[in-house]
């Protein structure tokens, strides 16, 4: 009887660990919400003529070494996606952990139609080292990043260079009630 009290305890315990495993899609899901949809919106569509969308994306595929790099440190140059030109600048990330960047990718290349291969966090890892070639003269602290409210920009400011996205707040972690 004992025997089986602790096979009892041992498989509570097993099924109480397993539960406590985040699923790494659903993780992607909720940081993309929480970091992206603002601007990108919830089903990936984008704002029309200023924010690119990233469903069915041509620019996923075609740039998949560079994507890393763009959450972390944002872009500045005009892209092409399918098709339609964007010159908005997007604001970079950098306290996403490289756990995060990999997250994200790939709940975005695996959304909205988009059928990419998944990142591994080897590969999001290998691209982050290689930032250099696609980030020129960025600034990665977090007071270029707009923030919810006109108090939080005064208070940290923002880049000169960069556009206050107004309808687009960037989540800074510990600042998202600022």
């Amino acid at each position: 009887m004992r025997k089986k009290g602790t096979y009892s305890a041992i498989f509570s315990i097993i099924l109480f660990l397993a539960s406590c495993q985040s699923n790494p899609y659903r993780e992607g899901e909720r940081l993309y919400k929480n970091t992206c949809a603002n601007c990108h919106m919830d089903q990936g569509e984008g704002l029309r003529g200023l924010i690119p969308p990233l469903r069915n994306a041509d620019y996923l595929h075609l740039h998949r070494e560079k994507l890393p790099c763009v959450l972390k440190y944002g872009l500045t140059d005009t892209i092409s996606v399918n098709g339609q030109t964007y010159t908005e600048q997007m604001p970079g990330l950098p306290n996403l952990t490289e756990i995060q960047i990999t997250n994200i990718l790939n709940y975005i290349n695996n959304s909205w139609g988009n059928q990419n291969a998944p990142y591994s966090l080897e590969e999001t890892r290998r691209m982050l080292g290689k930032c250099a070639r696609y980030v020129h003269n960025l600034p990665i602290s977090g007071s270029h990043l707009p923030y919810r409210d006109t108090k939080a920009r005064q208070r940290f400011g923002v880049h000169k260079g960069l556009p206050i996205f107004g309808s687009c707040p960037a989540y800074i972690a510990g600042r998202e009630n600022a």
